[in-house]
């Protein structure tokens, strides 16, 4: 069958590259795989590094990083390497009064002893929080396309969920239904401003609430417990209450903007508040205005009481599209945002992680000088390859659940992915597969990028498979395809 392509996408298009570039990208993705206990469990986070003497941890397997490389082996029907890695992470949830509950941001095996991360090693000594939450959707993901019900119904498995509920459902002096996490406490793994309720941890945490409900499910099909009937209860209460918060805290469009530009302040008492979080318009950007346009819609990077951050974060609104947060119209909304702003986002190397970065003296307080940080580079607006297939996949699969929605805006967008497919293609074999890359067009590699990086290899091979092997299977991704929804 003939493929058409519009002029920009043959002006970036290679004419026999593509069957060689993925093959050497296999390649390197099989030898980035590790054993432990003598059994494959994951990938190591990179290869190489060009100072040799400056390896750090990157020789560890990250749970984060091994996001994508689960999925790619769940496509591949390599079941049993996603197990070993959901087991070996469990056996290192943490039992300490501290942290009891937490997964391990990662761990490596040394001489025989499994070694695990719990932010004690990290720089900055943070623990990361979207480690725990990423566990149980890719234990739901494996069980749901493996049809492993046996492993997600396990006692082992089981008590690891009422774990993790039991640290993240704890109660706080808060009222809302949020997570609230210190900084750098997620992929943001530097200073950048996000403590609070960042988005992607709330996404996460959606995504997991509605993964422990699935896997508890199961559980409850074999069990009369009256304690997990009332777990289950109160975690689909905590689900529906954190979805009503984020789309009315966090979503914006033109008309939200309008709206909010114009609510009372300093309101207290009794009544119903308009403007809960005592918002003023001053702190509105100028910025947003030509951002939103008229049809665009997307979800701010924070709220906090007078302090929303209305930077946008590419991984938080990807997943608030692929967890099913965001309804269907306004995943187009979003579309329509991306492609609007598509000379910010996608750039020469797809995609940036945040939007506007920070500059001079902004950046200077507020990442307390971080020269990794400086603006259009790494987190503070940093072009980051890997996050390419986020937002294909929630493309892919918005348009196979909706397919006769707006057909005009999904072929654009289908377009545009095509595009960034060879954009990436052509330039990443020949910048080594590097972690992120700099400057305002993301043209250059990042100034302490390491090469090779796993993610960033894999994720190509994932938006490969989806796009060119089976575009049936971006409904993996799916977190309610089958059983029921959250």
């Amino acid at each position: 069958m003939a493929r058409h392509f519009s002029q920009e996408q043959l002006r970036v298009r290679p004419s026999s590259k593509e069957e060689a570039v993925v093959a050497s990208a296999r390649e390197h993705f099989e030898r980035t795989l590790v054993r432990v206990r003598g059994e494959v469990v994951g990938s190591v986070a990179a290869l190489e590094h060009p100072n040799k003497s400056d390896a750090a941890n990157y020789g560890e397997v990250f749970l984060r990083d091994n996001v994508p490389v689960m999925l790619y082996l769940l496509v591949q029907g390599r079941f049993e390497i996603v197990r070993n890695f959901l087991t070996v992470c469990l056996d290192l949830q943490s039992s300490t009064y501290q942290t009891r509950g937490v997964f391990p941001t990662s761990f490596v095996e040394q001489n025989g002893e499994l070694i695990a991360d719990y932010g004690q090693r990290s720089i900055g000594r943070i623990s990361s929080v979207d480690a725990s939450l990423w566990w149980p959707v890719l234990c739901w993901l494996y069980v749901q396309h493996s049809r492993d019900e046996e492993f997600g119904s396990s006692q082992k498995v089981q008590r690891g969920v009422q774990l993790l509920l039991d640290l993240v459902l704890h109660p706080t002096f808060e009222g809302t239904p949020v997570l609230f996490v210190p900084d750098c406490s997620f992929m943001i793994d530097r200073p950048m401003d996000v403590w609070g309720a960042p988005l992607e941890v709330e996404v996460l945490l959606f995504g997991c609430l509605r993964s422990c409900c699935q896997l508890m499910e199961l559980a409850q099909k074999n069990s009369m417990s009256r304690l997990l009937d009332q777990r289950l209860v109160l975690t689909r209460q905590w689900l529906h209450d954190l979805r009503s918060f984020l789309l009315k805290h966090y979503w914006v469009t033109s008309k939200t903007m309008q709206v909010l530009r114009r609510r009372p302040t300093e309101q207290y008492g009794d009544q119903q508040h308009e403007n809960e979080f005592n918002v003023q318009p001053q702190v509105v950007p100028p910025w947003l205005q030509d951002w939103l346009e008229n049809r665009g819609g997307y979800l701010i990077g924070n709220m906090r009481t007078g302090r929303p951050d209305f930077r946008f974060y590419s991984l938080g609104n990807s997943l608030g599209c692929l967890f099913g947060l965001l309804t269907a119209p306004q995943q187009r909304a979003l579309f329509r945002l991306v492609l609007h702003n598509r000379q910010h986002l996608m750039a020469q190397m797809p995609m940036r992680i945040c939007h506007p970065p920070m500059e001079v003296e902004e950046w200077a307080e507020k990442t307390g000088s971080d020269p990794k940080n400086w603006p259009w580079s790494y987190h503070n607006g940093g072009h980051w390859p890997s996050l390419l297939w986020y937002l294909g996949g929630a493309i892919l699969l918005h348009e196979q659940k909706h397919p006769s929605a707006d057909v005009l805006l999904m072929g654009q967008m289908k377009a545009m992915l095509e595009e960034c497919y060879w954009s990436q293609l052509n330039q990443l074999p020949r910048q080594q597969w590097a972690e992120y890359f700099d400057g305002p067009t993301g043209t250059w590699v990042g100034q302490q990028a390491r090469t090779y990086q796993t993610w960033t290899i894999v994720g190509f091979l994932l938006l490969h498979h989806i796009l060119r092997v089976n575009p049936d299977d971006v409904a993996l991704l799916d977190l309610h395809a089958s059983g029921r929804q959250g």
